[in-house]
């Protein structure tokens, strides 16, 4: 009698473990052309949600276009972090460091507070130095993370955790000690943004100061400028992704999952640990750098108390619901981590906001989430990062046509 042998069930099948798992395995099979066929027309979607109060997303207590903007800003920032902690497996706890140097770097060379600003008589103009001080704040961020990994690097879990936690804070603390270059505590105002839309009835443009009008049919009236800042975040998460998902298929991304599974078999296998991590410590910081600069324009104002330990851990709280080493789950763990809370700040019990406990409420979910799926909400999955889709298709062939003759038989 012949047996024939069962192929084990394949990664992109539909027996996946819950309604994550179904979405990825849909997602995998797709053709490239058929990805961008659906993605387009979802990031259409989500651009035009604040544009519409909807009752079950609207945000009563606050503007919820606003909202989406700093989603927009938590996302840039928990993709930067997801390369250094879910890609490379870095432990990084000072990530709000990077966020820093970012918003900093605009505000010293825009507000009229800084004794480095550019836009009175300097080589900025203030209708486009906002725009301009984005690849500044990109390169110094990505700079800091070169100065901060050279010599850190070295160093593997806990201790590399505490080092990093260290940096976060050591910017706070110049930020806040250096008030004849920063202001100190008292922070740098007026920060420029950019002056898109300016005329009589925007007189500071789309981007600062505009509440909207819900009643026009024009789209570009009715956002405020929350929504503004949304849909250029919208646009920067959508750039970013693009390029971390070619890193991430490349000997690069290949390189960088060899170092998180078993640094030590990568060296001997003959990766270069060092030079690929200090890599994902450059990349993930200057995309924190590229947040810090959105978030400086869009509140116009800097100072050192935005930039606390707490908001660091809640940037990694964010990439560890969402599911580390997955970027569209890191960008669902951001939506969560911003959007809940501003959600309940109008449900009041016993005459406090629900919205005030929300550091509980993250820790009872984390806590939930650690023991009922600790790999996260949507956990990233081994798989071939060049070529997977061909290599499947061409493994499973064989045994398909296998199986199909032992059943004829």
């Amino acid at each position: 009698m012949m047996h024939t042998k069962t192929a084990p069930t394949p990664e992109h099948s539909s027996t996946g473990r819950g309604v994550g798992d179904a979405i990825r395995n849909w997602w995998g099979g797709l053709a490239r052309p058929a990805q961008w066929a659906v993605g387009v027309p979802a990031v259409i979607v989500l651009a035009v949600l604040p544009l519409f109060k909807l009752p079950l997303l609207d945000t009563p207590g606050t503007d919820f276009g606003a909202v989406m903007a700093q989603v927009a800003m938590y996302a840039l920032a928990a993709i930067g972090l997801n390369v250094v902690v879910g890609q490379a497996g870095l432990l990084d706890l000072g990530y709000i460091g990077f966020y820093a140097v970012g918003a900093y770097s605009v505000g010293l060379l825009t507000s009229p507070d800084s004794p480095w600003n550019q836009t009175n008589g300097g080589f900025l103009d203030s209708k486009w130095a906002w725009l301009a001080c984005v690849p500044i704040a990109i390169g110094m961020t990505a700079v800091a993370g070169l100065i901060l990994g050279t010599p850190t690097l070295r160093l593997r879990g806990d201790y590399l955790a505490i080092v990093t936690l260290g940096f976060g804070e050591i910017v706070r603390l110049m930020a806040q000690n250096l008030p004849e270059i920063t202001n100190g505590n008292l922070g740098l105002h007026k920060v420029e943004y950019p002056h898109l839309g300016e005329s009589d009835k925007h007189p500071v443009g789309y981007f600062s100061g505009n509440i909207g009008d819900p009643h026009s049919a024009n789209p570009l009236d009715r956002a405020g400028s929350g929504t503004w800042w949304y849909w250029l975040g919208l646009v920067m998460v959508v750039i970013v992704l693009m390029l971390v998902g070619n890193l991430e298929r490349s000997r690069v991304g290949r390189s960088w999952v060899a170092i998180r599974e078993d640094e030590d078999a990568a060296e001997i296998m003959g990766v270069p640990t060092f030079k690929f991590k200090l890599w994902a410590f450059m990349i993930g910081a200057a995309i924190g750098g590229l947040s810090g600069a959105l978030y400086a324009g869009q509140v116009q104002y800097v100072n050192p108390s935005g930039f606390n330990i707490i908001n660091s851990m809640l940037f990694l709280c964010a990439v560890v619901l969402g599911g580390k080493g997955n970027k569209l789950g890191v960008i669902v763990g951001a939506f969560l981590v911003v959007y809940l809370p501003n959600r309940f700040m109008s449900v009041n019990v016993g005459g406090q906001s629900l919205g005030d406990y929300k550091y509980l409420f993250f820790g009872l979910a984390l806590v939930v989430v650690m023991i009922f799926r600790p790999q996260g909400l949507f956990p990233a999955r081994q798989k071939l990062l060049a070529y997977g889709r061909q290599v499947y298709r061409a493994v499973r062939r064989p045994v398909v046509a296998e199986q199909a003759t032992g059943a004829g038989r």
